[in-house]
């Protein structure tokens, strides 16, 4: 409806300007059929509601385009609010290329008549813009766990009585997925059992198949690990009649399945049916947040470049396109950081041109949020995107590769064995941070946990760098790259020099370093520990200590291999801007610091002071007019409302990491 009422306005536009009589004879029988057919004056209508005369061809045609979004837009509109329409679709645009035909063909004549800086100008513009949004402004990828598919598979073959599709081995999975997709019987009728999460993905592509295929971009299975992943939804979407079906997106995510993903493609590209079916193109996603709370942003940094390119070996060797998808967010734990800078860094050919980004919720304000920062943000990815072809950055020497390897084994090691296996971590997570009242407050884009129970697994991606990069500690960024660099330094001091080297010459190591740097000078181990004093009980204050001294360590480390004397030597206006924001910041963590304390201690007792403003003082209205408190929190008045502006305020604060 929005699309149609979009291009409605200027429709009409086009027909002021398009006045003219001369055109081309394709053009001319088109229009004259058009007036012949066409209905009387159209009252509804504020310019142009007479019946356009013949002897304006382009009116016409233009007139028709503007009836049939008119009637998109009215029939649309119905639909939303009554769920039916009078308005029969054939009278409708449903797919683009209904659209963009008159359209073309208004430019051909232009053209060929020696009209062509007319027809480069708005009706260009046109095109262009229609082309570019289609009828559904945006596009929607679907996006599904692997396991759900294997569910409802499962329930297919059990109800065919054919066995259990979840307990074969991948090569069976393979083979029946196959000899389905060659053949033609339908698997399955109404008749199918179902439970509520088997219908929720059968019900998902049965919308896929009503609505035009310009709506979908592509389909993505996340925690994807094997071939049978894709197949499944190739079979199912055949299964539930998608007219046009999507491109199937694998997503890549934990460190293990990054590892297995070259293979997996390989073998998907080794079969025939699929070949045929992908048609020379193929993306694959990959995912930096999971991977990153897995085994730490050193290990997973590399292990992500290392599956590039791998895949990308893969796609050349069987003469595909392979187009990376990258899922980062928006916080450096999570993959995010400077555009440019990140786009610099992908490994030689992985971009080719093309390249995929998600944007996150928190940083969508920030780098579209209004005309001019779009364009920049547009800009900042067409620019890097072509200097990365035309400029291919250095490959790494193969004793970086080798000394990177050794590094990402020690720093995943550190990393688990902090996180995973230090049997108080969690405890003393849950109690430092602010993670569970973030949990129960609804800021957060999904539910903070995969389930309810359990420890670090089960908790998404964001809310534990979230909880971090609150107390200004930023533990997942950087923890293991002290260890890892200890470790190579102690064993040969000659590695100093190598590390030296590659910060200097391998734009991808410069910008893990840089990241890391920047993270550090926005940390504060200060603010840290006055949340554990707050916050935590007596016995788990040495564990603090112990993770402060590994953060002074790590910080002098990672400043001698960037060879700098002070954080953030490399970008003087950065440092001035975090020195500004600096003294806000710590001030809001205080507070919030304090808040916590009063919310899961209601015995600790605070002095309030008086109000300082006169005013305030002076005004006869009661102060809770004046200060609409949250009346649903569960906590004492006002202390959810101070949480929640303190975790607003931190995050803005820290920008890229929060």
């Amino acid at each position: 409806m929005m699309a149609a009422n979009l291009y409605y306005s200027q429709i009409e536009d086009l027909m002021f300007e398009l006045s003219m009589w001369r055109c081309s004879d394709e053009l001319r029988v088109r229009a004259d059929e058009l007036h012949r057919s066409s209905r009387r004056d159209a009252k509804h209508y504020i310019e142009f509601w007479k019946k356009v005369p013949p002897n304006e061809p382009y009116r016409v045609i233009l007139g028709d385009v503007r009836d049939k979004l008119y009637q998109t837009r009215e029939r649309s509109r119905q639909m939303l609010s009554h769920g039916i329409s009078d308005i029969p679709e054939e009278e409708t645009f449903t797919n683009i290329e209904q659209f963009l035909e008159p359209l073309e063909l208004c430019y051909r004549s232009l053209c060929s008549c020696g009209d062509r800086p007319i027809a480069d100008g708005s009706l260009l513009d046109f095109l262009r813009q229609v082309s570019t949004f289609g009828l559904s402004l945006v596009r929607l990828d679907i996006r599904q766990e692997s396991d759900r598919h294997t569910d409802v598979l499962d329930a297919i073959t059990k109800h065919l009585e054919i066995g259990s599709y979840r307990e074969w081995s991948e090569e069976q999975k393979q083979e029946w997925l196959l000899s389905e997709l060659s053949g033609r019987r339908p698997l399955f009728g109404p008749d199918l059992p179902k439970t509520e999460e088997i219908a929720d993905v059968l019900d998902t592509f049965s919308v896929l198949a009503e609505l035009p295929a310009d709506n979908f971009g592509a389909y993505i299975i996340s925690m994807a690990t094997a071939p049978s992943d894709v197949l499944a939804v190739e079979l199912l979407q055949r299964e539930c009649h998608v007219k046009q079906p999507l491109r199937v997106v694998p997503l890549f995510e934990k460190l293990a399945d990054l590892e297995a993903a070259p293979a997996a493609l390989a073998r998907l590209f080794s079969i025939d049916w699929y070949r045929n079916r992908i048609n020379g193109k193929q993306e694959v996603m990959i995912g930096y947040s999971d991977s990153g709370k897995d085994a730490g942003r050193l290990s997973a940094a590399w292990q992500l470049y290392k599956a590039q390119e791998e895949l990308i070996n893969v796609a050349k060797q069987f003469g595909v396109k392979l187009t990376m998808f990258h899922g980062r967010g928006g916080t450096v734990g999570r993959g995010g950081g400077p555009t440019h800078l990140a786009i610099l860094s992908q490994p030689p050919e992985t971009i080719h041109g093309s390249l995929r980004v998600t944007v996150q919720g928190e940083v969508i304000e920030q780098s579209f949020g209004e005309e001019h920062l779009c364009f920049r943000t547009l800009q900042r990815f067409t620019a890097a995107t072509l200097e990365h072809g035309m400029h291919p950055p250095v490959s790494p020497k193969p004793e970086w590769r080798a000394l990177m390897d050794e590094m990402a084994v020690v720093a995943t090691e550190e990393y688990r064995s902090i996180v995973f296996k230090e049997p108080r971590f969690v405890e003393y997570f849950r109690l430092a941070t602010p993670e569970l009242e973030y949990g129960r407050m609804n800021i957060g884009s999904r539910p903070s946990k995969r389930k309810p129970s359990g420890g670090i697994e089960s908790l998404r991606a964001i809310p534990w760098i979230f909880a971090w990069t609150q107390t200004r500690f930023h533990l997942p960024v950087w923890l293991g790259f002290g260890a890892a660099f200890k470790h190579v330094i102690r064993k040969d001091i000659k590695n100093l020099l190598m590390l030296q080297e590659m910060y200097n010459e391998w734009p991808f190591f410069r910008v893990t370093i840089d990241l890391v740097e920047m993270v550090f000078a926005k940390g504060d181990p200060g603010i840290a520990a006055l949340y554990d004093k707050l916050l935590v009980s007596e016995e788990l204050w040495s564990f603090g200590e112990r993770l402060r001294t590994n953060f002074e360590e790590t910080k002098s480390l990672l400043l001698q291999i960037a060879g700098h004397k002070d954080l953030l030597e490399g970008d003087p206006y950065l440092k001035q801007r975090l020195r500004l924001r600096d003294s806000y910041i710590t001030t809001l963590n205080v507070c919030q610091a304090y808040t916590l304390k009063r919310i899961r201690d209601p015995n600790y007792n605070v002095k309030l002071r008086p109000h300082i403003s006169k005013e305030i003082m002076e005004s006869s209205k009661p102060a809770d007019e004046l200060v609409k408190l949250n009346p649903t929190s569960e906590y004492a008045p006002g202390l959810e409302d101070t949480l929640i502006l303190t975790m607003k305020g931190i995050a803005a604060g820290m920008q890229n990491t929060g």
